[in-house]
């Protein structure tokens, strides 16, 4: 089953036939399945694996180091150009790389389910950072496929149920699995008991590529020199890794050289001296790095990167694009850096109450607003959909500012009774704090409208030809905030207090607003007329 032509003249055809919609509703639960694989194993080396790290008996400090392994999920932009270069046909573009993919996935979960993480640490990390780096590629490849399968028309929905399987998928590996092996609440599973069940659900998910996915058009003929785009990708990951080094030998013995007589005079404290120290190497470091890398992609030719960059911003709007997606979700980032710490430290709710307000209630409501978002965009539009959702993005973390200000108590609360679903099952009941359910509904709900809106505009600045090396490159300005802004937010959430915290990150939604409505006439050329979407 091919996809079909993508042009909006051609999707302009009213009504649609049967067929047509029977073609549309295929395309959509195609990504909605893909979606879910896409989000299966992104816990498994965060959250689920700091849980079995713990349940191990590691230190602290191991634990810290090994959340280092999630670091392919910044850089995958290094080898999406590779995907987008290289094809391998006897599945059809994007599926071979898919299939690939999920295969290792399945045999480095499996493998690091046999791997003790207390007797074989370092054999434990390498397994994690392998699956970590799968697990990057095989978002590359299906970001690829999902914006080149879907027709204009689509994306906005097909944005939607990409956050719905993707939201499953975390509710399975990062919420119920903790369910599982709690000895009080679960079935006496074994944390290696759950990797191998993600191992075979990742290997279902290697057949599901190969046989029910739609084959996509085969692309022009690469016009790069394949030599030229493997020395240009090495050249790449050589100028990062000498930007890592230069910053931790030269650039952070200078910034703290420079700031030691700024602190010596200072009141403040010696943890935000350091947490602010480390922030501005951080910053000084990445405007290092960034022009290194890009240095050397044009003195290696990668022409496959450099042709992606230059179609990019060939658009009308490139740079103020650029700008306006790494502060679309950056009020959504500032305020969930710290939510954890808040929730538990500074309001004293329990551990259990957290876990079923954010993980049984939150997730739920997170899909349900991305499907409303996709309903909704099939009627407003793109750039209505995101000037809307990005007010209510910041309204509703205007939530977490009065909860803090008023504290616990003041809605009552909700008694949440034992329950058996098979999967998922709480041996005993739990009581959960009334406000804390309506902010953390509120953010939820907001937040899967946002993100579904935000995922149709990247589908929608991506060209065919480089689909992998754009949607990789936008997607890595897109976490800058969620990877990034979590020392600044410790420091400020320390110096200003916690209401004053949660204001700030309402209003961070500002900037990008107001760079929306610059951007209006750029975003409304992306559109697809009403009748297209009908």
């Amino acid at each position: 089953m091919s996809a079909p032509s993508a042009s909006p003249s051609a999707s302009r055809a009213t009504p649609l036939s049967l067929q047509q919609r029977l073609q549309r509703a295929y395309r959509l639960a195609v990504v909605c399945l893909l979606g879910f694989f896409s989000g299966l194993p992104l816990a498994l080396t965060a959250q689920a694996m700091q849980g079995w790290l713990s349940a191990e008996g590691l230190d602290i400090a191991t634990i810290g180091f090994l959340s280092l392994v999630g670091m392919p999920y910044t850089f995958k932009f290094l080898w999406a150009p590779l995907m987008d270069r290289f094809e391998l046909r006897w599945l059809g573009r994007r599926r071979a790389w898919m299939v690939i993919t999920q295969l290792g996935l399945a045999g480095a979960l499996w493998a690091l389910a046999a791997t003790s993480p207390a007797a074989a640490t370092r054999a434990f990390a390498l397994l994690a950072l392998l699956v970590a780096f799968l697990s990057a590629s095989q978002d590359v490849v299906i970001d690829a496929y999902r914006t080149d399968l879907l027709l204009p028309a689509e994306r906005g929905l097909g944005a939607s149920l990409n956050v719905m399987g993707y939201r499953l998928a975390m509710i399975l590996s990062g919420g119920i699995a903790f369910i599982w092996v709690d000895a009080a609440q679960g079935g006496g599973w074994s944390w290696p008991d759950v990797y191998r069940l993600m191992a075979a659900l990742m290997a279902l998910g290697a057949l599901c590529s190969a046989l029910l996915l739609p084959r996509l058009r085969q692309a022009a003929q690469p016009q790069s020199v394949a030599r030229h785009d493997i020395g240009g990708f090495i050249a790449v990951v050589a100028a990062v890794a000498l930007g890592f080094v230069l910053t931790d030998q030269v650039i952070a013995p200078a910034v703290q050289a420079l700031l030691a007589p700024l602190w010596a005079g200072s009141s403040l404290a010696a943890t935000l001296q350091r947490k602010w120290t480390d922030l501005l190497v951080l910053l000084a470091g990445i405007a290092l790095t960034l022009p290194l890398a890009a240095w050397a992609a044009r003195a290696a030719r990668f022409e496959t990167l450099l042709g992606g960059l230059r179609d990019y911003f060939s658009q009308r709007g490139a740079v103020a694009l650029l700008v306006f997606i790494v502060f679309y979700k950056l009020s959504d980032a500032f305020a969930l850096s710290l939510m954890t710490p808040f929730l538990l430290q500074a309001m004293h709710f329990g551990s259990a109450e957290v876990g079923v307000a954010q993980k049984v209630f939150g997730m739920w409501l997170s899909i349900g607003g991305a499907l409303l978002a996709g309903t909704l965009m099939l009627r407003i539009g793109l750039w209505r959909a995101l000037m809307l959702f990005g007010v209510l993005q910041g309204l509703g973390n205007l939530g977490f500012w009065w909860l803090a200000s008023v504290g616990a108590g003041h809605l009552g609360s909700v008694t949440v009774p034992a329950f058996d679903w098979v999967l998922v099952r709480l041996a005993h009941g739990v009581e959960v704090d009334g406000g804390l359910l309506l902010v953390v509904g509120i953010e939820n709900i907001t937040s899967g409208m946002g993100t579904a809106a935000f995922l149709a505009l990247l589908m929608s600045l991506c060209t065919q030809r480089f689909t992998a090396t754009q949607f990789a490159l936008l997607s890595a300005f897109a976490s800058v905030g969620r990877v990034w802004v979590g020392p600044l937010a410790g420091v400020v959430a320390e110096a200003i207090g916690w209401p004053s915290f949660f204001v700030l990150a309402g209003l961070l939604v500002l900037p990008a607003l107001a760079l929306l409505l610059y951007l209006r006439p750029s975003i409304l050329a992306l559109e697809v007329p009403a009748a297209a979407a009908k």
